[in-house]
């Protein structure tokens, strides 16, 4: 029996537990020179990310995303807009600072709202969560698995953004109508007082805003380790401590999912039946993609799956789509779900999220056919 310390560990990080085992035992069973590790563990994409969390953390701490919400919703006054404006926070916060940044900012809020009023809390949590991941697509930096395909791409920003919109555009379109069927029109009751206005640090917040310029523009010119240092130095000089409250953890998931997967994809076996599939086709790509997704989250759907695509960006609608579905499909599913806490809402998110996912990959089906 494992003590009661451990085993409490491995259940709360058992993604980065299974991670771990699965590359020492790939290690074993399939040894591979050094070259092999660093070529899966992708450096240039993990400076990036890294950068960006960097970057993400100044404005959160800046009090920028919670202020900019405050000042939208003392404006609102029925359900359904409330939750749409929450919705549209959430898609346009995680454009920029990634889904799972995005959780972390506007969810807090959104809950604080659901026990202030009469919204109904877990259809909202649900619809934040989706817009989350929906917003997250159109952005080469909204999520470890665009950035890891861009790269791949090797396109512009703005090539990215377009090749992503009509999917984009479908995805919003489900949601808002999920919205509109799920939420009432009515004007909300408070329940309680309102809580207190967060402070905005607009010293930070400039800062923060100059840093996500500069970084944009050596991200797109490929200069990534250059990124990665002049953000950290920065972030070194204007919030000391800031650099201990990175998720690192979810960093080490990364690359572990990096040199797990990379090394599953490389087996003979693996590769041979990949081989059989017809990657020129982006209905292919885009089934296997999402389904696998639906199976083992997106960002290794991602990893296993983007040497053997003739298109990086068709890999990036496919896995953007299977971020829906399941809980699973995306990290940033499973983060709103364990911040709501309850067992109900993975009841409701998956009545919401599993017709949502069919409907999107339906019609953007319909939409890549010739």
């Amino acid at each position: 029996m494992l003590p009661t310390r451990v085993t409490a560990l491995l259940r709360r990080h058992w993604m980065p537990a299974l991670l771990i085992a699965l590359t020492l035992v790939l290690a074993w069973v399939d040894p591979r020179p050094w070259n092999d590790w660093l070529r899966w563990l992708d450096a240039p994409a993990l400076c990036s990310l890294l950068a960006l969390l960097a970057v993400a953390q100044v404005l959160r701490e800046s009090g920028l995303v919670q202020w900019a919400a405050q000042r939208l919703l003392a404006h609102v006054h029925s359900q359904r807009m409330l939750v749409l404006a929450l919705m549209t926070l959430s898609a346009c916060a995680a454009m920029l600072l990634t889904n799972d940044v995005s959780l972390f900012l506007v969810l807090p809020l959104a809950l604080a709202l659901c026990e202030l009023t009469a919204l109904p809390r877990l259809r909202v949590v649900a619809l934040v969560a989706l817009a989350v991941n929906a917003g997250s697509a159109l952005s080469p930096i909204g999520n470890p698995q665009n950035l890891l395909l861009w790269r791949q791409a090797n396109v512009g920003m703005l090539h990215f953004v377009v090749a992503m919109a009509p999917v984009v555009a479908i995805m919003v379109f489900c949601l808002l109508v999920a919205a509109w069927l799920l939420i009432p029109r009515g004007r909300f009751e408070r329940l309680a007082p309102s809580p207190p206005r967060t402070p905005l640090d607009r010293r930070l917040a400039v800062i923060g805003g100059v840093l996500f310029i500069v970084l944009l523009a050596l991200l797109e010119w490929r200069f990534e380790f250059t990124a990665l240092v002049f953000v950290l130095v920065a972030l070194r000089v204007v919030r000391r401590g800031a650099l201990a409250r990175l998720d690192w953890l979810l960093m080490v998931s990364i690359a572990l999912m990096l040199l797990a997967l990379g090394h599953l994809a490389a087996l003979p076996q693996v590769r041979s039946m990949m081989a059989h599939l017809a990657w020129d086709r982006p209905d292919v790509t885009l089934f296997v993609g999402a389904l696998l997704s639906q199976a083992v989250s997106n960002v290794p759907a991602t990893v296993a799956l983007k040497q053997q695509v003739s298109d990086p960006l068709w890999l990036a609608v496919a896995v953007n789509i299977g971020g829906s579905g399941l809980a699973i499909g995306s990290l940033a599913n499973l983060i709103a779900l364990r911040m709501e806490g309850s067992a109900a809402a993975w009841r409701v998110f998956h009545r919401i999220s599993v017709p949502y996912f069919f409907v999107v990959l339906t019609l953007a089906w319909w939409w890549l056919r010739p």
